[in-house]
């Protein structure tokens, strides 16, 4: 499971280190993807092999369906970890996600989000704890 924050730069050749600790779980193969929030996805091979599967047994009639899909398949890359553990992201990916230099890499479950630091420092921001239980209330999360 992939948990934890962690800071690190893009080089000017568009590579990312990938945490160690993150490393271990992903394999030297892994797929990147557009995310919701306007950061990046990062799946192992068999968790994006589930999502995936998820995504194409959508039904094709119906358009949100067709719309999520395109969003999550059409941009994904499988990326392999250099020797050096970073990876190259490709330009549309970081473009999309706005990741220029300083980016944070956040650690949520089954996948790890990649943030340019800006839009990261920004939700943050957001965050209301009281939203957050109220959330948590609505969809039947207890700690």
């Amino acid at each position: 499971m992939f948990m934890g924050e962690y800071n690190h730069t893009i080089d000017a050749k568009g590579r990312l280190s990938i945490p160690s600790k993150f490393r271990s779980i992903l394999g030297t193969e892994f797929v990147i993807s557009k995310g919701i929030d306007n950061c990046l996805y990062a799946y192992a091979n068999e968790d994006w092999e589930r999502f995936e599967k998820n995504l194409t047994s959508l039904p094709l009639i119906d358009k949100g369906a067709r719309q999520f899909a395109r969003f999550f398949l059409a941009g994904a890359a499988q990326l392999e970890l250099d020797s050096q553990g970073r990876i190259l992201l490709p330009a549309p990916l970081r473009e999309f996600a706005g990741l220029e230099k300083d980016v944070v890499l956040v650690g949520v479950g089954t996948r790890i989000e990649i943030w340019s630091k800006e839009k990261w420092d920004a939700a943050g921001a957001e965050m209301d704890i009281e939203d957050i239980t109220a959330a948590m209330k609505d969809l039947n999360l207890t700690i």
